[in-house]
């Protein structure tokens, strides 16, 4: 796939050396500003470039759809910053959250490993050269056809949480490397996935005995504390938890050499969660033992802005007040680009991008206000919960033919979209790259 870069700024500073921007975290917070910056003027001129080239009034059917312009130097950044704050962990980017194939590629040149869940993602990570020692399949209850595919692939790492699993595994992969996944504590994060998966600390005993009675190899443990945590302590917890199993582990004969911490992190609050993880793994894990985590929406949520178009207006008078609001109708919703607010508890902020003949992006007054005229946004699609924004104001007024941007949607958004209504869940995605060592490794210097 080819990428479609805007201009590059002047401003940005020239490449020495892969990591030479992010060498010491003194001034890291200033290189991270300075990308953050360039990224701003990029994003902003490919969203600007786009919808003045469409004129809804005469445009081809499909030309108005949704779009994304994603930024690889964000991605780029989040990896920097990872590694100065995780320095021990080696992240394998989860790649349920968002497999955008530029993304994964510009992963695959930085040196990650890859969290996949099926066939396909396996398929898909390996299409970039990617060697199977690089990826772990953590999904604890796998399709028998995809553990054969695994195993004719040479991916070896993989997790369980049940008897059954491991059955299942000695039959198809008695090679296989496995993780037993512990269940945690998860009640702080917006996604509990230990309500599904994960072994609970009296049945860990069991499940060791249980491999060692079939010949299985394992090779580490591993724990999710959910996706979005907003407790660091819930880390500890589970570290804690994870040296008891490799405790049990050693006792049976098991020589454990990795702990996969999971994913969990967000952009937002990434350097306290860091801080408390880090201080854990020093107090409770030898040094000896290799560390992983399956960071997913740490490294893409903020790279990714969508735009949407206005295709419908309802007018609205309040009862009361008698004042005028309006209903809008975009081209994206629940059905597409917007699950996230279903799947993953998010809430996106609607920004005015185009409106009466003028483009806005980053500008104060193009953002939501107190006392403006109230409106509601919805999907294009039949369904009555098809509904993004329940209540928002604007100053402006908003017109069929108008444009919103949306920040922050690269996470769980297009990986989840459908076709409900007939309506595509295929949108097109413009590239930047605000930063020089990511154009370096994806050969656009």
């Amino acid at each position: 796939m080819s990428l479609s870069v805007s201009a590059n700024f002047d401003s940005t500073p020239k490449l020495r050396g892969l990591n030479s921007n992010f060498e010491n975290s003194s001034s890291s917070l200033l290189n991270i500003k300075n990308g953050v910056n360039i990224s701003k003027k990029l994003i902003g001129q490919a969203l600007k470039q786009r919808v003045e080239s469409i004129d809804h009034n005469i445009c081809e059917a499909g030309d108005e759809d949704p779009f994304f312009v994603a930024d690889l130097g964000e991605v780029y950044r989040q990896h920097m910053r990872w590694k100065i704050n995780l320095p021990r962990i080696r992240p394998f980017y989860a790649v349920k959250c968002n497999p955008d194939p530029n993304v994964i590629r510009l992963l695959a040149k930085l040196g990650t490993g890859f969290d996949c869940a099926s066939m396909a993602e396996i398929e898909q990570v390996m299409m970039f050269d990617v060697e199977p020692a690089r990826i772990i399949y953590a999904q604890p209850c796998k399709t028998n056809s995809y553990v054969r595919y695994a195993a004719s692939r040479g991916v070896k790492q993989m997790t369980f949480d049940n008897t059954d699993e491991l059955y299942k595994i000695k039959q198809l992969f008695p090679d296989a490397e496995l993780f037993l996944r512990i269940s945690t504590d998860d009640s702080s994060s917006l996604c509990r996935l230990s309500l599904k998966f994960g072994a609970t600390m009296d049945l860990t005993g069991q499940l060791l005995d249980l491999a060692k009675t079939l010949g299985l190899c394992i090779v580490g443990v591993s724990f999710h504390v959910g996706s979005a945590a907003s407790d660091p302590l819930a880390f500890r917890r589970a570290v804690q938890d994870a040296q008891i199993v490799f405790e049990q582990a050693a006792t049976r004969g098991f020589h454990l050499r990795t702990l996969d911490i999971g994913g969990g992190f967000t952009s937002e609050n990434f350097e306290p969660m860091a801080a408390t993880l880090s201080q854990a793994l020093d107090d409770l894990i030898p040094s000896h033992v290799n560390v992983i985590g399956e960071p997913g929406r740490y490294y893409v949520a903020t790279a990714f802005t969508l735009a949407s178009h206005v295709i419908a207006r309802r007018t609205i008078e309040d009862p009361e007040t008698k004042k005028i609001g309006y209903m809008l109708y975009l081209n994206d919703g629940l059905y597409g680009n917007f699950s996230s607010i279903m799947f993953d508890h998010q809430y996106p902020q609607a920004k005015i991008l185009r409106t009466d003949n003028l483009t806005y992006f980053d500008d104060e007054s193009a953002r939501q206000s107190n006392n403006g005229i109230v409106y509601s946004i919805w999907g294009p699609t039949c369904d009555g919960i098809d509904c993004i924004t329940e209540r928002i104001c604007f100053e402006h007024t908003i017109n069929v033919g108008d444009w919103f941007y949306f920040e922050k949607m690269g996470a769980y958004t297009k990986c989840s979209a459908t076709r409900f209504n007939g309506f595509t869940n295929s949108h097109d995605t413009i590239y930047v790259i605000s930063e020089p060592g990511a154009r370096l490794l994806l050969g656009m210097d």
